[in-house]
């Protein structure tokens, strides 16, 4: 018994060596939908506390994530990544149909991540790297900024006329209060101030034109929602059908047998040793007298 036990332990971790896996029945992923890239600014300035929720003034990054997070959700079908931007641009999620993972990548971004400054024309160019690959009728870059290029190393422009080169519409979206009352000087008074004084509007609206796509203004969350489901209208176009197969590993089953198995051998060697130390103890005993 002992050695058959042992040829089958060897059975085991080789069948758990060989890591077996589950594959379930094909599933068809969405044959409709679009690829679409946000490009969220996350420079200092996204702190501005100016948009109102309820009655409270909260920074611009806090209404991004709430109403982001929203239209992610919605975007059943479609392809979505995501770029966030400061000095540096940098993609937090590539294009997928995982679009709870992109919202939660949005939800958690913190300002300061890609520096103080603002990179749209990086930003732009990193999305028309990601995109160039995919089908002309789907390539959608939504650019969300509450500030003007100060960091690039690509202009702005240039990289929206090679974004239209290649067919890649832009959507840009300027976020901002208009119009924010500060308390004045040591305390007295307060005066009306233009949160949004460095929004660069003719910039992102010649962005918008020249690659198809439009300019929108979020002075508040409401209006951002609304922009949001402006954007939900976009025509969807056909793309391939991708078959999916869930995979499950199931190198733990063998490796669970084999444990157990190694348990029982190691228990069955305790009970012949101890049952071996008895019966010397019985013959080695000296006889009464």
């Amino acid at each position: 018994m002992p050695a058959i036990a042992l040829w089958l332990l060897w059975l085991l971790l080789l069948v758990a060596a060989a890591r077996p896996v589950w594959i379930g029945e094909p599933v068809e992923l969405p044959n409709s939908g679009r690829d679409l890239m946000m490009a969220v600014d996350i420079s200092g300035s996204m702190l501005t506390a100016d948009m109102q929720i309820g009655r409270s003034l909260v920074p611009r990054v806090d209404a991004v994530r709430q109403v982001g997070a929203q239209f992610i959700s919605q975007r059943s079908g479609d392809r979505l990544g995501l770029i966030l931007f400061g000095t540096n641009a940098y993609v937090q999620s590539p294009l997928s149909f995982d679009t709870a993972t992109v919202q939660r990548f949005l939800s958690e971004a913190q300002i300061g991540f890609a520096g103080k400054d603002t990179a749209i024309g990086d930003a732009i160019g990193l999305a028309v790297k990601r995109l160039k690959e995919r089908p002309a009728e789907s390539r959608v870059l939504i650019l969300l900024t509450d500030g003007q290029d100060t960091a690039s190393s690509v202009k702005p422009l240039d990289a929206a006329k090679l974004a239209a080169k290649l067919g890649i519409r832009i959507y840009t979206i300027g976020i901002g209060a208009d119009s924010l009352t500060v308390s004045g000087p040591l305390g007295f008074g307060s005066r009306q101030v233009n949160p949004s004084a460095e929004l660069d509007e003719a910039g992102l609206t010649e962005i918008a034109r020249l690659t198809g796509g439009e300019y929108f203004r979020a002075r508040n969350p409401q209006e951002l929602d609304n922009i949001y489901r402006v954007l939900d209208e976009l025509e969807p176009v056909e793309q391939e059908t991708t078959l999916y197969r869930p995979r499950q590993a199931l190198g733990y089953v063998p490796l669970l047998g084999a444990l157990l198995l190694s348990f029982l051998l190691a228990l069955w060697q305790c009970q012949s040793f101890f049952a071996g130390r008895g019966a010397d103890n019985l013959v080695n005993q000296p006889e009464g007298r």
